[in-house]
């Protein structure tokens, strides 16, 4: 029997959730992975040598299932409008089975009144975990990752078109691999990471002219970028059968983008967990254009034609209003959200290199109350 720690690792299909378990496979802990659905990639990783748990991020009885004889957590949640549901299940259930760690993987822009649902509710995710006594937590928050500049690969590999709606915006993107890895490295040896925010980050910030270069030499071919409107980029996503969900989420972070708010000087936390020097985006693009299912699952290609035929269905989209879309689901909105750079709060906390949550000790305790 191994003499190290037993990790869950949830969503262990998922970008991240795969990158976390290999590092910690090759650090030799045993690993257990939450999977929604039995498939291939559940197969892959019992053959790798992981305990798998099919089940659900959303049901207790399920959390309690893969949380059995574990020790530490790497909580990686489905990209939905459920991401607090499934983090409270989550925390009460690995309260109940000691846990003494968890890896809460987040993003870099939350904050208490973005208009975006999932960055709201990180920053309740990540607040609330932070006042749970018996769970040291360690804070993964990246960026914009590098897939996303690739989710348009049938233009950029077809029509040699690079099209963003991130403007002159730069940013840092990691690989889904590094991060998984930056959570995987820090349960190995939580002791320095428990409270620390890591932000995992590419060696260079980039451009949108810079990632079409990259791109230029990867698939030998000129690739030129392309600045697009919001409009054409949602136009283009529903095309491809991106889900609405999704769309509306990134053309927040395509705002934050713009305007700098992924700016940052890069930092060296991959080097300081894993021991090596983080991926390059040329590096990530080469391996991810040959294997589309690290960009997107299912995503493909395809041909010059069905390309071009995309291109024809993309035009005759109908540009649906988000904001009112998004008011319709079963999920809180609010008005008059304001984006990370927009927030002061949040820009304060960005400069010194930590997410804007709200941390308990600078919460007051409630005066006692007065009775006659």
């Amino acid at each position: 029997m191994s003499a190290k720690p037993r990790i869950l690792v949830t969503t262990g299909n998922s970008r991240t959730g795969a990158g976390a378990v290999t590092e910690l496979l090759r650090r030799g802990f045993p690993v257990r992975a939450l999977v929604r659905k039995e498939d291939h990639r559940a197969q892959r990783l019992r053959e790798a040598g992981v305990e798998v748990v099919v089940g659900s991020f959303y049901d207790i009885r399920d959390l309690r299932v893969a949380l059995e004889d574990v020790q530490r957590v790497y909580q990686s949640s489905p990209h939905d409008s459920g991401i607090l549901h499934g983090s409270m299940l989550l925390s009460l259930a690995a309260e109940e089975a000691g846990v003494e760690v968890v890896a809460l993987m987040s993003t870099w822009n939350p904050h208490a009144t973005h208009p975006s649902i999932t960055e709201r509710e990180h920053w309740i995710t990540n607040s609330l975990y932070r006042r749970i006594p018996s769970l040291d937590v360690i804070h993964i928050n990246p960026g914009v990752f590098a897939y996303m500049y690739l989710l348009g690969l049938p233009f950029i590999k077809n029509l040699g078109l690079l099209a963003l709606p991130f403007g002159d915006g730069l940013n840092a993107p990691p690989s889904s691999e590094d991060i998984g890895a930056v959570a995987a490295g820090a349960l190995a040896n939580p002791a320095p990471y428990v409270g620390r925010f890591l932000r995992p980050m590419g060696p260079e910030l980039i451009s949108g002219e810079d990632a079409s270069q990259a791109l230029s030499r990867v698939l030998d071919r000129k690739v030129r970028y392309q600045d697009a409107s919001l409009s054409m980029f949602t136009k283009a996503a529903l095309a491809q059968g991106f889900p609405k969900f999704d769309i509306a989420q990134i053309r927040r972070y395509a705002e934050e983008i713009r305007a700098g708010a992924f700016g940052q000087t890069p930092n060296d936390h991959v080097r300081e967990v894993v021991g090596r020097a983080p991926e390059g985006f040329e590096s990530i693009a080469r391996r991810y254009v040959a294997n589309p299912d690290l960009i997107y699952p299912g995503l493909r290609a395809g041909s010059v034609p069905r390309t071009l035929g995309l291109a024809i269905r993309m035009m005759a989209t109908r540009v649906p209003d988000l904001d009112r879309w998004e008011s319709t689901r079963d999920y809180p909105t609010i008005e008059h959200g304001v984006l990370a750079h927009e927030s002061p709060v949040w820009s304060e906390a960005a400069a010194a290199g930590r997410l804007a949550i709200q941390d308990p000790r600078a919460v007051a305790p409630s005066p006692p109350l007065v009775t006659a």
